[in-house]
């Protein structure tokens, strides 16, 4: 009798409901003039009120007139499965909607659905992170510490699992960065407090998993401070956290992990095909999101090699000649997985030393010929005319520096070309090489510039209205070129010749 009643009740408002999902608003606001009370009635099975139904059917307009007729108290009406509209829009990322819905009942924030989610977490869950900053910003800091439930662990959690929200989102979001740290603390010190089923159920291990792999390095330290066992953490493939730092090459993680009493304990263990931390090291698969911040093939390349070598130097001599499943050591395991890297690193090389080589060339030529025509031409006696102006004299040497650093630059460039490209080669010899023919080359291209002001100022020395806007004009290009190719040579120089990987000073207290 109750069903036959409910399916009564809900075909009384079909008129209502198709209104609603095709975004009539004269139909609704008919039906609501004929049956007021069809404004907070449950007019579908799912129990849904008229501005469920639009929020659902993404009818803005039609939940926007819905909002302001309904009582604020009325906003909180939840459906069949505890929902509530604003669980709706925060699911398909309306903003315009949830900002409506929120300016008129605030109290919607707070308000968790049938399994104790606040809207924040159904936003991480559900993948909206513009969303979810909104709402953190707005979420009070007493409904996520520890001691009320378990969404602020759930919190942390979804954002670090599912990789959606990092620690600095976080403190962008709040209007201090004590607060998103104060806030990360507690969640951490309710680690200590969980039993075995708590930690799996709220996804710990899985945290500090994606904590490593995404470089959350405020995360992963905060969790092992509050709980050194997480040291002994270990992925699907039985790989732990310091091989989990080496194979996605994160820096930071890696030396915070190094700097552990356990660092050579961690270093021994091998994963399911008994590859061990060197080569996680070997490995490019992974490593593929934090090379693409990398400028050209060979970089890339060196940062690998780098990667390979410094882990090498860290860790014992054992784990250099280990072979896995497949018979491979570390180096051979390298050498597989980059060899279509070091293809692309070559091809990279010779594009680039060819562009600049023609770049060179002709800069070797104008110089050349400027040496032996000089401005003003030559007297009776075969010398320069304004030998003694201290401007010829600036000319000449401008001429000579550019000359001269630009057949060191072709030389330089012509060795990139004519080398094995071998993998330790892109360690240092080609990246050092390419530096001083990058280095030369620019030094040349300035100096050419100067030649070719102090030859103009010579011969046109009374007329500086005009000489100023050709030269102008003149160094254009030449500030282009600089400016595109500059970046390179510095990514060069710190590449190779920064500070390592690893930083030995970072370390972090951990009470046993």
């Amino acid at each position: 009798m109750a069903e036959e009643n409910e399916n009564e009740s809900y075909k009384k408002y079909g008129d209502l409901y198709l209104a609603v999902r095709r975004g009539n608003w004269n139909a609704v606001q008919e039906f609501l003039e004929r049956e007021p009370d069809a404004l907070t009635a449950k007019i579908n099975w799912k129990y849904q009120t008229p501005l469920y139904v639009a929020a659902a059917a993404g009818q803005v307009h039609v939940a926007k007139k819905l909002v302001e007729k309904l009582p604020e108290e009325k906003l909180e009406m939840q459906d069949y499965y505890g929902y509530t509209a604003i669980t709706e829009t925060v699911m398909r990322g309306n903003h315009e909607l949830t900002k409506c819905i929120l300016n008129k009942n605030k109290k919607l924030i707070s308000i968790t659905n049938h399994i104790g989610n606040l809207p924040l977490i159904q936003a991480i869950y559900y993948g909206q992170l513009e969303m979810a900053r909104y709402l953190y910003a707005l979420t009070p800091l007493d409904d996520l510490l520890p001691a009320k439930d378990y969404n602020g662990p759930n919190f942390f959690t979804y954002c670090i699992y599912t990789g959606t929200l990092g620690i600095k989102h976080l403190y962008q979001m709040k209007l201090t960065h004590v607060q998103a740290q104060e806030l990360l603390s507690l969640m951490c010190a309710r680690i200590t407090c969980l039993d075995y089923y708590e930690r799996r159920d709220g996804c710990v291990e899985y945290a500090i998993i994606k904590a490593v792999e995404n470089g959350i390095f405020e995360v992963a330290s905060e969790m092992l401070k509050a709980d050194p066992d997480l040291e002994w953490t270990f992925d699907g493939q039985k790989r732990n956290l310091l091989m989990l730092g080496v194979l996605h090459r994160q820096a930071k993680i890696c030396s915070l992990l190094i700097g552990l009493d356990l660092n050579k304990a961690l270093a021994c263990y091998e994963d399911r095909e008994t590859n061990g931390i060197l080569h996680m090291a070997g490995m490019s698969g992974e490593s593929r999101t934090m090379l693409n911040r990398i400028p050209g093939a060979a970089l890339q390349m060196q940062r690998e090699l780098q990667w390979f070598e410094e882990t090498k130097r860290v860790f014992q001599p054992k784990v250099r000649v280990v072979p896995n499943t497949e018979g491979l050591t570390p180096r051979e395991l390298f050498t597989k997985e980059h060899k279509d890297m070091l293809k692309e690193g070559e091809q990279w090389l010779k594009d680039t030393s060819t562009s600049c080589t023609v770049v060179g060339a002709l800069i070797i030529t104008i110089m050349f010929a400027a040496a032996f025509t000089v401005p003003g031409g030559n007297d009776q006696t075969g010398l320069p005319m304004f030998l003694h102006k201290r401007l010829f004299m600036l000319f000449i040497i401008s001429d000579a520096l550019s000359l001269f650093t630009s057949s060191t630059s072709v030389l330089m460039f012509l060795g990139i070309l004519t080398s094995r490209y071998s993998e330790d080669d892109f360690l240092k010899s080609l990246p050092t090489k390419m530096i001083i023919g990058l280095s030369t080359l620019f030094f040349s291209i300035a100096t050419m510039m100067v030649a070719f002001s102090a030859g103009l100022l010579i011969m046109l020395r009374d007329q500086s209205w005009i000489v100023v806007p050709i030269i102008s004009l003149a160094s254009v290009p030449v500030s282009l070129f600089i400016w595109m190719q500059f970046p390179l040579l510095v990514d060069m120089i710190m590449s190779t010749y920064g500070p390592g990987i690893f930083d030995s000073k970072l370390k972090i207290v951990i009470n046993y």
